[in-house]
Protein backbone atom coordinates (compact mmCIF):
# COMPACT_ATOMS: atom_id res chain seq x y z
CA UNK A 1 0.00 0.00 0.00
CA UNK A 2 1.42 3.88 -1.05
CA UNK A 3 0.50 6.95 1.52
CA UNK A 4 1.94 9.56 -0.19
CA UNK A 5 4.52 7.70 -2.51
CA UNK A 6 5.81 5.50 0.22
CA UNK A 7 5.37 1.76 1.47
CA UNK A 8 3.35 1.88 4.71
CA UNK A 9 2.85 -1.82 6.56
CA UNK A 10 -0.67 -2.73 7.10
CA UNK A 11 -0.87 -5.15 9.51
CA UNK A 12 -4.20 -6.03 10.80
CA UNK A 13 -2.42 -8.01 13.86
CA UNK A 14 -1.27 -4.55 14.88
CA UNK A 15 -4.29 -3.10 15.71
CA UNK A 16 -4.20 -3.34 18.77
CA UNK A 17 -0.62 -2.96 19.80
CA UNK A 18 0.95 0.27 21.97
CA UNK A 19 2.68 1.62 19.04
CA UNK A 20 2.44 3.82 16.27
CA UNK A 21 4.14 3.73 12.64
CA UNK A 22 6.21 6.89 11.95
CA UNK A 23 9.53 8.18 9.42
CA UNK A 24 11.97 10.18 10.27
CA UNK A 25 14.50 11.83 7.57
CA UNK A 26 17.93 11.26 9.30
CA UNK A 27 20.94 12.75 7.39
CA UNK A 28 20.91 11.57 4.23
CA UNK A 29 18.05 8.49 4.48
CA UNK A 30 14.27 7.77 5.22
CA UNK A 31 13.81 5.71 7.92
CA UNK A 32 10.63 3.68 9.37
CA UNK A 33 10.18 3.37 13.15
CA UNK A 34 7.52 2.09 15.18
CA UNK A 35 7.55 4.18 18.23
CA UNK A 36 5.71 3.64 21.73
CA UNK A 37 5.35 5.18 25.22
CA UNK A 38 5.17 8.72 26.65
CA UNK A 39 6.67 11.33 24.44
CA UNK A 40 8.93 12.92 27.63
CA UNK A 41 9.68 9.85 28.68
CA UNK A 42 14.05 9.06 28.40
CA UNK A 43 14.42 7.96 25.21
CA UNK A 44 15.42 3.78 24.21
CA UNK A 45 16.66 2.95 21.01
CA UNK A 46 16.01 -0.72 19.94
CA UNK A 47 18.50 -1.44 17.07
CA UNK A 48 17.84 -5.01 14.71
CA UNK A 49 20.06 -7.16 13.12
CA UNK A 50 19.83 -9.81 10.80
CA UNK A 51 17.86 -10.65 8.58
CA UNK A 52 15.68 -8.79 11.13
CA UNK A 53 12.95 -5.36 11.15
CA UNK A 54 11.54 -3.88 14.02
CA UNK A 55 8.96 -6.34 14.54
CA UNK A 56 11.88 -8.32 16.32
CA UNK A 57 10.72 -6.24 19.46
CA UNK A 58 7.54 -6.76 19.39
CA UNK A 59 7.21 -7.66 23.15
CA UNK A 60 10.42 -5.31 24.52
CA UNK A 61 8.67 -2.33 23.07
CA UNK A 62 5.34 -2.88 25.10
CA UNK A 63 7.01 -3.58 28.18
CA UNK A 64 10.05 -0.69 28.09
CA UNK A 65 6.75 1.88 27.35
CA UNK A 66 4.81 0.24 30.40
CA UNK A 67 8.01 0.86 32.63
CA UNK A 68 8.11 4.63 31.44
CA UNK A 69 10.14 4.63 28.53
CA UNK A 70 9.67 6.50 25.32
CA UNK A 71 10.47 3.29 22.56
CA UNK A 72 11.80 3.38 18.93
CA UNK A 73 12.48 0.83 17.14
CA UNK A 74 13.80 2.20 13.55
CA UNK A 75 14.12 -0.50 10.62
CA UNK A 76 17.54 -0.30 10.18
CA UNK A 77 18.74 1.86 6.63
CA UNK A 78 18.10 -0.60 3.91
CA UNK A 79 15.53 -2.86 5.47
CA UNK A 80 12.28 -3.15 5.11
CA UNK A 81 10.35 -0.40 5.11
CA UNK A 82 13.55 2.06 5.58
CA UNK A 83 15.11 3.80 2.42
CA UNK A 84 17.58 1.67 0.45
CA UNK A 85 20.52 3.53 -0.75
CA UNK A 86 22.84 1.97 -3.43
CA UNK A 87 26.32 1.08 -2.99
CA UNK A 88 28.22 -0.63 -0.66
CA UNK A 89 30.21 2.55 1.13
CA UNK A 90 26.53 3.67 2.11
CA UNK A 91 26.52 1.09 4.40
CA UNK A 92 30.13 1.57 6.06
CA UNK A 93 30.37 1.65 10.29
CA UNK A 94 30.12 5.34 10.21
CA UNK A 95 26.73 5.91 8.44
CA UNK A 96 25.09 3.26 10.18
CA UNK A 97 26.21 5.06 13.67
CA UNK A 98 25.57 8.19 12.03
CA UNK A 99 21.73 7.25 11.77
CA UNK A 100 21.63 6.23 15.07
CA UNK A 101 23.01 9.77 16.43
CA UNK A 102 20.71 11.69 13.88
CA UNK A 103 17.71 9.65 15.39
CA UNK A 104 18.52 10.82 18.81
CA UNK A 105 18.82 14.23 17.53
CA UNK A 106 15.04 13.78 15.93
CA UNK A 107 13.52 13.34 18.54
CA UNK A 108 15.67 16.40 20.59
CA UNK A 109 17.53 14.17 22.93
CA UNK A 110 21.22 14.29 23.73
CA UNK A 111 21.40 11.18 24.74
CA UNK A 112 19.42 7.51 24.91
CA UNK A 113 19.43 4.06 26.17
CA UNK A 114 20.44 1.87 23.10
CA UNK A 115 19.72 -1.61 22.89
CA UNK A 116 21.12 -3.65 19.81
CA UNK A 117 20.85 -7.38 18.89
CA UNK A 118 23.04 -9.17 16.27
CA UNK A 119 24.08 -6.30 13.92
CA UNK A 120 21.87 -3.81 15.81
CA UNK A 121 24.22 -5.02 18.43
CA UNK A 122 27.67 -4.71 16.69
CA UNK A 123 26.21 -0.90 15.94
CA UNK A 124 25.48 -0.46 19.33
CA UNK A 125 28.81 -1.37 20.53
CA UNK A 126 30.45 0.92 17.62
CA UNK A 127 28.17 3.68 18.90
CA UNK A 128 29.26 3.36 22.48
CA UNK A 129 32.81 3.62 21.68
CA UNK A 130 33.11 6.44 18.68
CA UNK A 131 30.10 9.03 20.39
CA UNK A 132 30.26 7.87 24.28
CA UNK A 133 28.76 11.17 24.69
CA UNK A 134 25.24 9.98 23.38
CA UNK A 135 24.75 6.52 25.02
CA UNK A 136 23.37 6.54 28.59
CA UNK A 137 23.48 3.11 28.83
CA UNK A 138 24.46 0.36 26.72
CA UNK A 139 22.32 -3.21 26.44
CA UNK A 140 23.65 -5.90 23.65
CA UNK A 141 21.82 -8.59 23.20
CA UNK A 142 23.96 -11.45 21.41
CA UNK A 143 26.89 -9.47 19.51
CA UNK A 144 30.46 -9.39 20.52
CA UNK A 145 32.09 -6.72 21.20
CA UNK A 146 34.12 -5.71 18.09
CA UNK A 147 38.27 -6.13 19.05
CA UNK A 148 36.98 -8.96 21.13
CA UNK A 149 35.66 -11.23 18.35
CA UNK A 150 38.37 -9.74 16.25
CA UNK A 151 40.79 -11.75 18.29
CA UNK A 152 38.88 -14.75 18.91
CA UNK A 153 38.66 -15.46 15.10
CA UNK A 154 42.11 -15.13 14.78
CA UNK A 155 42.70 -17.50 17.53
CA UNK A 156 39.73 -19.90 17.74
CA UNK A 157 39.16 -22.05 14.33
CA UNK A 158 35.91 -22.74 15.73
CA UNK A 159 34.49 -19.18 16.09
CA UNK A 160 36.21 -18.84 12.72
CA UNK A 161 34.06 -21.69 11.01
CA UNK A 162 31.01 -20.16 13.11
CA UNK A 163 31.37 -17.40 11.42
CA UNK A 164 31.66 -18.98 7.20
CA UNK A 165 28.74 -17.26 6.11
CA UNK A 166 30.25 -13.62 6.55
CA UNK A 167 32.50 -14.78 3.95
CA UNK A 168 30.11 -16.24 1.73
CA UNK A 169 28.59 -13.25 1.70
CA UNK A 170 31.17 -11.02 -0.23
CA UNK A 171 30.26 -12.45 -3.18
CA UNK A 172 28.63 -10.35 -5.57
CA UNK A 173 24.87 -10.82 -5.94
CA UNK A 174 25.11 -14.85 -5.82
CA UNK A 175 23.98 -14.46 -1.54
CA UNK A 176 21.30 -12.21 -1.96
CA UNK A 177 19.82 -14.11 -5.09
CA UNK A 178 19.50 -17.47 -3.36
CA UNK A 179 18.22 -16.28 0.32
CA UNK A 180 15.74 -13.76 -1.90
CA UNK A 181 14.28 -16.63 -4.30
CA UNK A 182 11.01 -18.14 -3.71
CA UNK A 183 9.85 -14.54 -1.74
CA UNK A 184 12.95 -15.19 0.51
CA UNK A 185 12.26 -18.39 1.58
CA UNK A 186 15.81 -19.13 2.48
CA UNK A 187 15.64 -16.28 5.11
CA UNK A 188 12.96 -18.35 6.43
CA UNK A 189 14.95 -21.81 6.18
CA UNK A 190 17.41 -19.99 8.20
CA UNK A 191 15.29 -18.60 10.90
CA UNK A 192 14.24 -21.98 11.29
CA UNK A 193 17.34 -24.41 11.86
CA UNK A 194 19.48 -21.77 13.95
CA UNK A 195 16.03 -21.13 16.64
CA UNK A 196 14.13 -23.19 18.51
CA UNK A 197 10.87 -25.20 17.28
CA UNK A 198 8.98 -23.08 19.05
CA UNK A 199 10.40 -19.65 18.78
CA UNK A 200 8.83 -18.40 15.45
CA UNK A 201 4.95 -18.88 14.30
CA UNK A 202 4.08 -18.94 11.29
CA UNK A 203 2.81 -15.26 10.87
CA UNK A 204 6.40 -14.43 12.33
CA UNK A 205 8.45 -16.23 9.66
CA UNK A 206 5.72 -15.24 6.92
CA UNK A 207 7.16 -11.19 8.18
CA UNK A 208 10.67 -11.62 8.42
CA UNK A 209 10.09 -13.12 4.69
CA UNK A 210 8.01 -10.21 3.58
CA UNK A 211 10.17 -7.65 5.11
CA UNK A 212 13.32 -9.54 3.27
CA UNK A 213 11.76 -9.74 -0.13
CA UNK A 214 10.77 -5.74 -0.31
CA UNK A 215 12.90 -4.88 -3.46
CA UNK A 216 16.41 -4.28 -2.16
CA UNK A 217 16.34 -5.16 1.07
CA UNK A 218 18.33 -7.94 1.35
CA UNK A 219 21.31 -6.94 -1.22
CA UNK A 220 21.08 -3.87 1.45
CA UNK A 221 21.24 -6.24 4.32
CA UNK A 222 24.50 -8.06 3.35
CA UNK A 223 26.14 -4.62 2.23
CA UNK A 224 26.43 -4.48 5.99
CA UNK A 225 28.92 -7.33 6.04
CA UNK A 226 30.72 -6.53 2.81
CA UNK A 227 31.37 -2.90 4.37
CA UNK A 228 32.24 -4.09 7.12
CA UNK A 229 34.92 -6.79 5.59
CA UNK A 230 36.87 -3.83 3.80
CA UNK A 231 37.05 -1.40 6.89
CA UNK A 232 38.48 -4.68 8.32
CA UNK A 233 40.63 -5.25 5.65
CA UNK A 234 41.99 -1.51 6.23
CA UNK A 235 41.98 -1.73 10.35
CA UNK A 236 44.34 -5.12 9.93
CA UNK A 237 46.72 -3.32 7.75
CA UNK A 238 47.09 0.09 10.00
CA UNK A 239 48.02 -2.87 12.60
CA UNK A 240 50.84 -3.92 11.00
CA UNK A 241 51.88 -1.23 10.28
CA UNK A 242 51.35 0.11 13.95
CA UNK A 243 49.20 3.01 12.94
CA UNK A 244 45.82 1.82 14.41
CA UNK A 245 45.74 3.60 18.04
CA UNK A 246 42.08 2.93 18.28
CA UNK A 247 41.03 2.24 21.88
CA UNK A 248 37.82 0.60 21.52
CA UNK A 249 36.20 1.50 25.26
CA UNK A 250 33.43 1.58 25.89
CA UNK A 251 32.12 4.27 29.25
CA UNK A 252 28.61 3.54 29.32
CA UNK A 253 27.16 1.12 32.03
CA UNK A 254 26.73 -1.76 29.73
CA UNK A 255 24.47 -5.13 30.31
CA UNK A 256 25.33 -8.22 27.90
CA UNK A 257 22.21 -10.52 26.85
CA UNK A 258 23.84 -14.03 25.84
CA UNK A 259 21.92 -17.04 24.09
CA UNK A 260 23.86 -19.46 24.92
CA UNK A 261 22.42 -21.91 22.19
CA UNK A 262 24.18 -19.72 19.63
CA UNK A 263 25.23 -21.41 16.62
CA UNK A 264 27.18 -19.00 15.10
CA UNK A 265 28.62 -16.66 18.26
CA UNK A 266 30.53 -18.90 20.78
CA UNK A 267 29.62 -18.30 24.81
CA UNK A 268 33.41 -17.27 25.44
CA UNK A 269 32.69 -14.13 23.78
CA UNK A 270 30.71 -13.09 26.80
CA UNK A 271 34.39 -13.18 28.59
CA UNK A 272 37.04 -11.26 28.95
CA UNK A 273 35.87 -7.81 28.61
CA UNK A 274 37.29 -5.91 31.11
CA UNK A 275 40.07 -4.43 28.56
CA UNK A 276 37.39 -2.59 27.17
CA UNK A 277 34.64 -2.24 29.47
CA UNK A 278 34.55 -1.08 32.62
CA UNK A 279 31.21 -1.02 34.01
CA UNK A 280 29.96 -4.39 32.73
CA UNK A 281 27.14 -6.70 33.80
CA UNK A 282 26.90 -10.19 31.32
CA UNK A 283 23.37 -12.36 31.73
CA UNK A 284 24.00 -15.73 29.73
CA UNK A 285 20.30 -17.65 29.30
CA UNK A 286 21.11 -21.03 29.22
CA UNK A 287 18.61 -22.66 26.32
CA UNK A 288 18.08 -19.70 24.16
CA UNK A 289 19.58 -19.03 20.59
CA UNK A 290 20.91 -16.47 18.81
CA UNK A 291 17.29 -15.17 18.66
CA UNK A 292 17.53 -14.32 22.57
CA UNK A 293 14.83 -11.73 22.47
CA UNK A 294 12.01 -14.09 20.78
CA UNK A 295 13.24 -17.10 22.89
CA UNK A 296 12.96 -15.71 26.10
CA UNK A 297 10.75 -12.38 25.64
CA UNK A 298 9.71 -11.40 29.41
CA UNK A 299 13.14 -12.04 30.71
CA UNK A 300 14.45 -9.60 28.43
CA UNK A 301 11.98 -7.53 28.85
CA UNK A 302 12.74 -7.64 32.50
CA UNK A 303 16.43 -7.36 32.39
CA UNK A 304 16.04 -4.63 29.90
CA UNK A 305 13.89 -2.33 32.36
CA UNK A 306 15.75 -3.28 35.91
CA UNK A 307 19.39 -2.20 34.09
CA UNK A 308 17.57 1.36 32.64
CA UNK A 309 15.93 1.52 35.73
CA UNK A 310 19.21 1.59 37.52
CA UNK A 311 20.00 4.84 35.63
CA UNK A 312 17.30 6.33 36.10
CA UNK A 313 17.86 6.19 40.08
CA UNK A 314 21.73 7.73 39.80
Amino acid sequence: MAIDGRERETVPSDADRPWTHEQAVVGDVRLHYVAAGDEDDPLVLLLHGFPEFWYSWREQIPALADAGYRVVAPDMRGYNLSEKPRGVDSYRIEKLVGDVVGLIAHFGRESAHIVGHDWGGAIAWETAIRRPEVVSRLAVLNAPHPERFRRELSRNPEQLRRSWYMLWFQMPALPETLLGAGTAAGIGRMLRESARPDTFSDEDVRRYREAAARPGALAAAISYYRALFRENLVAEARRLVGRDDRQHRVRAPTLLIWGEDDVALGTELTEGLGEWVADLRVERLPGATHWVQNDRPEAVGDLLVEFFGEGERE
